[in-house]
């Protein structure tokens, strides 16, 4: 099993990828952008990217840094179980996901900076 903390300032990086119903991008992209990535700021969690896919019309990515995989988990939990999520944005914004895989990976702050300012995150 791999490390939980990387040396050197690595960031833990969730790249989380959605299938969405079919027609409901430009919906879920709204709803995101007004309401989940301001309440994820809110609970200070670093969105480092969010969007529809490039690749199909039915995809949509969500990118997140965390210190290390304890971090990914507290913050999370705080966040999923909260009023203001599950009394917020949770349901609309659930009606539009078919399916969705997260992955995690280490990467040098230099590369979240760069997926970060690639990617269109400051939305």
């Amino acid at each position: 099993m791999a490390a939980q903390r990387a040396p050197g300032g690595a960031r833990l990086v969730e790249v989380r990828s959605y299938q969405l119903k079919p027609g409901t991008q430009a919906a879920f992209h709204a709803q995101v952008l007004q309401q989940a990535v301001p309440l994820l700021r809110d609970w200070a969690t670093d969105v480092v990217a969010f969007g529809p896919s490039a690749h199909a019309a039915d995809s949509y990515h969500l990118v997140r840094a965390y210190d290390d995989l304890a971090d990914l988990q507290a913050r999370q939990d705080a966040f999923y179980g909260s009023r203001a999520w599950l009394q917020g944005p949770r349901e609309a914004i659930l009606a539009h996901i078919e399916s969705y895989l997260s992955s995690v990976l280490w990467l040098s702050p230099e590369s979240v900076e760069d997926l970060r300012g690639s990617n269109g995150s400051d939305a």
